[in-house]
């Protein structure tokens, strides 16, 4: 018997003068299913200074958090050496090696795309996405970025409304934190 895949999510950051927004939808999907429509991905991390959101497996993602926690309490919030430092522990140990997830964690100043396969990317433009519908949001960002002068926040969900109008593993149960 074929194990079905659980897919979810899109989740979607970026910057904008001087305002950072992370949003991500609510749904959980097995196969053709939908099993949730209102998880949260998102998270307040280390005093509200930072916000952080996964699109994976919800259990990894927790582990990964947590983890990733331990890293900031550990270099005293010091964001970018505690991101690194996550991202060489998920690729080098044999235990977290295993987890099937993406974050995507940004403070006022600094943007993250973390992955297991070791990657720490900074994008160019202050935009990052993850996700079955991420390439649909982070096109709509880059639209509205280019062509309105909408705030953060409301980039953010127009460009994931966007998104779950076209990809099925995304909705509109959409949450945004703002920093």
């Amino acid at each position: 018997m074929k194990r079905e895949r659980i897919y979810s999510t899109t989740i979607i950051g970026l910057r904008r003068n001087g305002k950072v927004a992370l949003g991500g939808d609510g749904q959980v999907t097995l196969g053709d299913t939908i099993l949730k429509s209102g998880a949260l991905k998102l998270r307040h991390l280390y005093n509200n200074a930072i916000i952080a959101g996964f699109a994976g497996a919800t259990a990894d993602a927790f582990a990964l958090f947590e983890k990733f926690e331990t890293k900031l309490e550990e270099f005293s919030g010091n964001m970018p050496r505690a991101v690194v430092e996550l991202a060489k522990d998920w690729r080098t140990d044999r235990n977290l090696r295993r987890l099937e997830a993406m974050l995507i964690i940004m403070d006022i100043k600094n943007t993250y795309l973390v992955s297991g396969d070791g990657d720490v990317i900074e994008p160019d433009d202050g935009i990052v996405a993850i996700g079955s519908g991420a390439t649909f949001a982070l096109a709509a960002a880059r639209a509205y970025m280019d062509s309105s002068r909408l705030s953060a926040a409301n980039i953010v969900e127009k460009s994931l409304k966007i998104a779950a109008s076209i990809c099925v593993y995304t909705n509109t149960n959409i949450t945004v934190l703002e920093l």
